[in-house]
């Protein structure tokens, strides 16, 4: 690579592309290695893209998944094969590289008795509570534990006693022995094991302690071999301990801890705990509910894999904390879908329009395009007969000065079709409620031209009364009305949206659509980008999320600037 391409790159590919320049390192290895305790969210699409990316980047490169799963309380394999999944669905693939911190249970333990024997760990009684009081603060030091001097035979017998089950939760821990009054408090003997007497999802009942993160990352990315350990800021105040871990270990190799800018976006929250309150408690429907920023609720809402990859590719790689505009996120969901989505006609608020001129026995099969831009799509054809629907927001009584579509005496054209005269209002006699139009057609007008030349200026979809079929839509919106819910004082819940779902169950689409497969995609035309969902859709009686509406504010941002 040269040395304008690496400068073209950021931090992280820079670093790595001058580490295979200089031959540091002959082959590339990354990790992506999630907790199964919960369901990706956003936030882990950006790791994914940059760890699997950047071995797809580069020759012999590869990117392992591994689970790090030491906390058996707050882990399932439902997590396990969801985030497999949704690795996949992203378009990544970790090959036969697939693996997990248990794997590693008892070279973690080796590792331990060797700290040990080296005089580097010890065995503390220490109460949680005593332990938080001996750690010191910000601004102070801490205490050595009354424990930190046992010999080493004292505490290889505990520590062989802990495993062994001899303990209750909580009475004993493991300690690193590094220094207490160091100014980064990772460094003030951090726990290194804990007794847990619990199940664990792959390794059962073999293991009453369990190894913590900060102890297990390292020795995981050793054994695999990684040469880059990429993860978030909030690890940068870790990487001393990171490195004394190695250091102080017979590991096959040292990988290189490096920091990078976490995903913050806008009118979203990316914490596992806020999320998991915000499921309890009633404020969704689940992991997957569309609004959710977890990748399940994104991927049923119709994001596609393709738009979270443009994006984080748009974001790039920083070394410093921003918030992101989820309009670009939006930006990159339209671009995709107007590329490859069906272009076809829904109603979302029904007014029925009655064509008083036209045969009531005569149904025409007229051919509508699948795609604008691209004949390759193919074509469909949509049946158009007496009475049709169209959008209620279509008609105005009393037209305001720049509306035109139809009113009383105006002339339109349906898309598709004829161009269409409303003759008559009709009124339910108590309500006052418009419940129909009679209108006239001219049947010169197919095509969408008239033989004597006159325009119309407005254009509307509608469907057949006849072949139109009944649909739910669901119409989202972001989940919290504050940019930054999670700055200042004030629950963030106090800032969801009570407007995020609208359900409209009184719709027609097309026919075509009776039994849209989910997961697929659709352009609702003038209406926005829909999904059929993958959970409630039935044949027969679909049901469609909004993905997104036409209307990109990123490109009218990009424009001001």
């Amino acid at each position: 690579m040269s040395s304008d391409e690496i400068q073209s790159k950021d931090f992280i590919r820079t670093i790595i592309a001058d580490d295979l320049a200089t031959g540091k390192h002959e082959q590339i290895v990354t990790r992506f290695p999630p907790e199964p305790n919960g369901y990706l969210h956003i936030g882990h699409a950006k790791s994914i893209c940059l760890n699997f990316g950047i071995a797809n980047e580069n020759a012999n490169a590869r990117c392992h998944l591994r689970f790090d799963d030491t906390n058996p309380t707050k882990e399932e394999q439902e997590y396990v094969e969801s985030i497999k999944d949704n690795v996949r669905w992203l378009g990544f693939d970790w090959d036969e590289h697939l693996y997990f911190a248990s794997d590693y249970f008892g070279q973690l333990y080796e590792y331990a008795e060797h700290l040990i024997t080296a005089g580097k760990a010890y065995v503390c009684d220490l109460s949680a509570e005593d332990t938080r009081a001996y750690r010191g603060t910000l601004t102070e030091p801490g205490k050595n534990s009354p424990y930190r001097d046992r010999p080493v035979a004292e505490n290889l017998d505990l520590f062989r006693r802990m495993r062994a089950g001899e303990f209750p939760d909580g009475t004993r821990v493991l300690r690193a022995k590094i220094d207490m009054a160091s100014g980064n408090m990772n460094m003030r003997d951090p726990v290194l094991y804990r007794i847990l007497h619990a199940s664990h999802h792959r390794t059962g009942d073999t293991w009453c302690i369990y190894p913590m993160y900060d102890y297990t990352h390292p020795i995981s990315d050793a054994l695999e071999g990684i040469t880059h350990s990429l993860c978030t800021l909030e690890f940068a105040d870790h990487r001393p301990l990171y490195d004394w871990t190695l250091d102080n270990l017979p590991v096959p190799c040292h990988p290189r801890q490096i920091e990078f800018a976490r995903l913050n976006l806008s009118y979203t929250v990316v914490s596992k705990r806020k999320l998991l309150q915000l499921v309890n408690e009633g404020y969704v429907s689940g992991w997957d509910d569309p609004r959710m920023p977890t990748l399940s609720g994104i991927r049923r809402r119709g994001y596609t894999p393709v738009a979270l990859r443009s994006f984080c590719d748009k974001i790039g790689v920083a070394k410093k904390d921003s918030m992101v505009d989820v309009a670009l996120l939006e930006h990159c969901v339209r671009e995709d879908l107007n590329e490859t989505a069906v272009r076809v006609m829904g109603v979302l608020a029904p007014l029925k329009v009655v064509i008083t001129n036209y045969p009531e026995d005569r149904t025409e099969s007229l051919t509508a395009q699948n795609h604008p831009q691209k004949p390759e799509m193919g074509e469909r054809h949509v049946p158009f007969g007496r009475e049709v629907y169209i959008e209620r927001e279509d008609f105005m009584e009393e037209p305001a000065k720049k509306f035109f579509r139809l009113a009383p005496g105006r002339e339109v054209r349906l898309r598709y079709a004829y161009f269409i005269k409303c003759e008559k209002v009709i009124k339910d006699e108590t309500t006052g409620e418009i419940i129909e139009l009679h209108c006239t057609y001219d049947p010169q007008t197919l095509g969408g031209s008239a033989p004597d030349g006159r325009k119309v200026k407005g254009t509307i979809h509608w469907v057949s009364a006849a072949h139109g079929v009944s649909a739910e839509v669901r119409l989202y919106d972001r989940l919290f009305t504050e940019e930054n819910p999670d700055a200042g004082e004030a629950d963030f819940k106090t800032f969801v949206n009570p407007e995020s779902l609208v359900v409209l169950t009184d719709c027609l689409v097309e026919q075509s659509l009776v039994n849209a497969k989910p997961g697929s995609h659709y352009q609702f035309e003038r209406q926005g980008y829909f999904c059929v969902d993958s959970k409630d859709s039935k044949d027969g009686t679909p049901v469609f999320n909004r993905t997104v509406t036409l209307r990109d504010t990123w490109e009218k941002e990009k424009a001001k600037g």
